[in-house]
């Protein structure tokens, strides 16, 4: 089992940056992955980023050059740094993890983008 923790989530106006933390615990090693998807109101979840346990990260195109995602390894912590945050960003952000069993999410963190 892995549990996730988000944090981070917030009001912020057009333009304005949040950085987002998901701590991990629980069967850490079985990870391969980690990521970020997102929901936002009447529309379906959808990928946001990722990075492996090699640290290759792909992003989807709608956040490219505005999103960053890192990790620390010794804090069990994936981060997703945004930027440039436009209204359509507005959507509950949840962490995920992959192992070979399952697919693991946190419990959502909101973030709303006014304009």
């Amino acid at each position: 089992q892995v549990q996730l923790v988000e944090s981070g989530g917030g009001l912020v106006q057009t333009g304005g940056s949040l950085r987002l933390s998901c701590a991990a615990s629980g069967s850490i090693g079985s990870i391969y992955n980690m990521g970020w998807d997102r929901q936002a109101p009447g529309k379906e979840r959808e990928l946001v980023a990722f990075m492996t346990i090699s640290s290759r990260t792909d992003y989807a195109d709608f956040v490219k050059g505005r999103f960053t995602i890192s990790r620390d390894n010794a804090k069990n912590t994936v981060y997703l740094q945004m930027n440039s945050l436009k209204p359509e960003d507005t959507a509950v952000y949840y962490c995920t993890a992959a192992t070979n069993g399952r697919r693991y999410w946190g419990q959502g963190t909101q973030v709303t983008v006014s304009s």
